[in-house]
């Protein structure tokens, strides 16, 4: 690791994908993890409480941060 990199995130947000609700996210020392949005945030605060989710330092989106494939209820 060079001195220019920056620390890995505690938390990755895989790519969005359309044939699902979810989006996977890893979080450091746990593994992945399929969330829909709104386990997102709780989700986070359970892992690792008192941080930000909105930190770009400890979230980490491969693509379109904060959007999560549409879903219905009632769809499967």
């Amino acid at each position: 690791m060079n001195s220019n990199s920056t620390a890995e995130p505690m938390i990755e947000v895989a790519e969005f994908r359309t044939d699902s609700r979810y989006r996977l996210v890893h979080f450091k020392g746990t593994g992945w993890k399929p969330l829909a949005p709104e386990e997102f945030e709780p989700e986070v605060a359970h892992a690792f409480p008192g941080v930000d989710p909105h930190d770009p330092t400890v979230v980490h989106w491969a693509d379109r941060p904060w959007e999560w494939p549409s879903w219905h209820p009632g769809e499967a």
